[in-house]
């Protein structure tokens, strides 16, 4: 199965209180956050889900 960035605004917008709106708010800044520490170059460590780093291929 494959999780898109939809699946996952969905999945948040399905608990109480989140508009649609501001689910993908959300989703989009937690990206982004991600996103923008992997281009400096650190890790990123979400506990009980895994870890994210940028490899140099040759």
């Amino acid at each position: 199965m494959t999780l898109t960035k939809a699946d996952i605004v969905d999945a948040v917008y399905n608990n109480p209180g989140h508009s649609k709106a501001h689910s993908e708010e959300v989703v989009e800044s937690l990206l982004e956050i991600m996103k923008r520490t992997l281009a400096n170059g650190e890790d990123v460590l979400i506990s009980g889900f895994g870890k994210f780093c940028v490899k140099n291929k040759a």
